[in-house]
């Protein structure tokens, strides 16, 4: 067979469904293969970065990999974007390239650069297949890795003359193995630790919304009722509703969640990768005895230096920890702080939901409104920009994985391409991407790719005309802000031209029913909402004044 068929068959064998992408000249003979197959589905996109969203909203939401494929050149650059955004949230991707003729790699020749080191900064690993023969193992080295944690992107070019030899070569079966598991000594020493502590804290990470995890953690808390403080990728590990869920942090500002943090002595921090949330904003004075779990060890930083590491499976740690909590006494904890905090907390995102303004609408209305609409395992997906900020303090979870924020390479344009993802991999919930109007233009190319695909998705458009959150930030800091306003098309204009249903929302009272109306319409749809940014500042001067309830 041809190396691209091949290729194909190895993708097939790893259990690949999808493979989203722009292909171009120096990858026909893959696309040429990859139309033989009944396996793999390949998704046209409109622009490559759209592709590599959807590859990672796949990988946030099934743990799987899938691929996003661009060309040689522009085709690879444009991917890179949402190659390292998918990288550093930890989402395993298959980043597949073409490249051209082996005999002109080493000279100046059209569209030829060196597109294995641009992805080495932003991959696990990146490498070109230089003989047909070693397509099996590079493959599976490839998808063993992606899903390996922390999981990631894996890049592999092929060169339009590889692609086309004849090989003899097979498949290599995919052997999965089972992560290691922590040491007994090490987990008897953090439940002694937990033992002795007066208020204790979970802080929660992008590592808790694994299915096991998330099951182990809460039978923790229902066992020892420690609270737990998630980080905006760990939304949903424990029950919004639970008495023991602490809702979010990860705002530069001191938020009310805070006060639990100041209060603990011990934190169990669990999945945490600071990516998120610098431990400098939590523990400056160095005075919290720290117990890290995650499935490797911890980041070198002076303000993260835990006493005691747990390392290995974080479902199985959870495990361990609760089989010591069943064979004690039972915990003696002071959790006064943590029940005033879920409180307090719970006010703030309770106190605008009747609002009734017209013409802009508050944040903390709109997202009140959305969290009644959708249902417990609905998705919601969030683009980057002040809606970020709102989406992460105000709008909570039920379950793992129905928030996706992106916070760790933090790319703007992603909700989208990833609300488009979504709906393939779980068509029969609800899914929602909410955006700023600067992030939604950013990728605006893929409403006709959600079209063709007849996406069940509502895409929502915070309007301000303005790059909001950079605004606020300058603002913030220097008292003024720069010139960061723009235009927007007719957003029911534009929607028409994609072929979409469009709505435009400026009473607080009409959103819930507009978007039950936009959710129950056939095909995508576009809820447009003139946003009442003002509400920015008030909230940065009142979190710069929080006081702790006790």
């Amino acid at each position: 067979m041809k190396a691209s068929d091949l290729l194909v068959q190895c993708l097939e064998a790893e259990g690949i469904e999808y493979i989203f992408g722009v292909p171009g000249e120096e990858n026909a003979d893959f696309m040429l293969s990859l139309e033989k197959s009944d396996k793999v589905q390949f998704i046209l996109c409109r622009h490559e970065q759209g592709a590599a969203f959807m590859a990672e909203i796949y990988g946030r939401l099934t743990g799987h990999t899938a691929g996003c494929l661009g060309t040689l050149g522009p085709g690879a650059t444009n991917l890179i974007t949402g190659v390292a955004d998918s990288n550093m949230d930890r989402a395993p991707m298959l980043v597949l390239t073409g490249q051209g003729d082996t005999e002109r790699l080493h000279k100046e020749s059209h569209q030829i650069m060196d597109v294995v080191d641009m992805f080495e900064p932003v991959t696990k690993w990146a490498t070109t297949i230089l003989h047909q023969n070693n397509i099996p193992e590079i493959v599976r080295k490839a998808v063993r890795l992606a899903r390996t944690e922390k999981p990631g992107a894996v890049h592999i070019e092929l060169p339009e003359d590889i692609a086309k030899k004849d090989t003899s070569a097979k498949p290599l079966q995919p052997q999965r193995f089972r992560r290691p598991v922590p040491d007994d000594k090490i987990v008897d020493v953090a439940f002694e630790i937990l033992t002795n502590a007066k208020h204790p804290v979970i802080l929660a990470g992008n590592g808790c919304i694994r299915k096991r995890a998330s099951k182990q953690l809460r039978m923790f808390c229902e066992n020892t009722g420690i609270g737990v403080i998630s980080t905006f990728m760990a939304k949903g590990c424990v029950d919004m509703d639970a008495d023991y869920c602490l809702y979010t942090i990860g705002l530069q500002a001191k938020d009310v969640v805070a006060c639990a943090m100041d209060a603990a002595d011990v934190v169990l921090a669990l999945g945490y990768d600071m990516v998120e949330y610098h431990p400098d904003l939590w523990n400056a004075a160095g005075n919290k005895h720290i117990i890290h779990a995650d499935f490797l060890p911890a980041e070198i930083d002076e303000d993260y230096h835990p006493e005691t590491e747990i390392v290995g499976d974080l479902a199985h740690t959870l495990w361990m920890l609760n089989q010591r909590v069943e064979a004690s006494d039972g915990l003696d904890f002071d959790l006064s702080q943590q029940a005033a905090t879920r409180r307090d907390m719970t006010a703030e995102l309770e106190q605008y939901k009747d609002d009734d303004t017209e013409g802009v609408i508050k944040p903390q209305k709109v997202l009140w409104d959305v969290r009644q609409v959708m249902g417990p395992e609905d998705i919601l997906l969030s683009d980057v920009g002040a809606h970020k900020m709102w989406i992460a303090r105000h709008y909570q979870c039920h379950e793992p994985n129905t928030c996706l924020i992106p916070n760790g390479f933090c790319s703007m344009g992603s909700a989208l391409p990833g609300a488009i993802a979504a709906n393939l991999v779980l068509p029969q919930r609800r899914v929602i991407a909410v955006c700023g109007d600067a992030g939604f233009m950013m990728n605006v190319q893929e409403m006709e790719t959600a079209r063709r695909l007849d996406s069940n998705i509502v895409a929502m458009i915070w309007e301000d005309k303005a790059y909001g959150l950079i605004a606020w930030k300058q603002q913030t800091q220097f008292g003024q802000h720069t010139d960061l306003s723009f235009g927007n098309p007719d957003w029911l204009k534009l929607a028409s031209a994609f072929g979409w249903k469009g709505h435009v929302v400026d009473k607080s009272t009409d959103l819930a029913l507009t978007l039950e109306k936009a959710f129950n319409e056939r095909g995508p749809s576009l809820v447009v909402i003139p946003i009442d940014y003002s509400e920015n500042m008030k909230l940065t001067e009142r979190l710069g004044d929080i006081a702790c309830p006790i």
